[in-house]
């Protein structure tokens, strides 16, 4: 993030788990969501259009909320993809 002079306005760290109800309050709030598995990307809509298939992409094997989890604007990034974060942050 730093190397693409992005300000992070707050940091969760990870001893505090974010579950199911905090994800979809999450993706209520967006309008667009990006779910990046590996190499594996996916898009949801956000808001009233979110779909608990969406909610389940964005937990973990554990049932919280995977890793990083970022939100620019009106967009969701779950994930970690480099082609992902150049285009939204590149």
């Amino acid at each position: 993030m730093e190397a693409n002079k992005v300000d992070v306005a707050e940091k969760i760290p990870a001893s505090r788990k974010l579950q199911r109800d905090d994800a979809a309050a999450l993706l209520a709030k967006a309008k667009e969501m990006t779910v990046a598995k590996g190499r594996k990307v996916q898009t949801f809509k956000g808001g009233k259009g979110a779909t608990e298939e969406a909610i389940d992409a964005m937990l973990g094997s554990t049932g919280n909320l995977r890793a990083p989890a970022i939100v620019t604007g009106k967009t969701l990034l779950i994930g970690f993809n480099e082609e992902v974060y150049n285009g939204v942050f590149g």
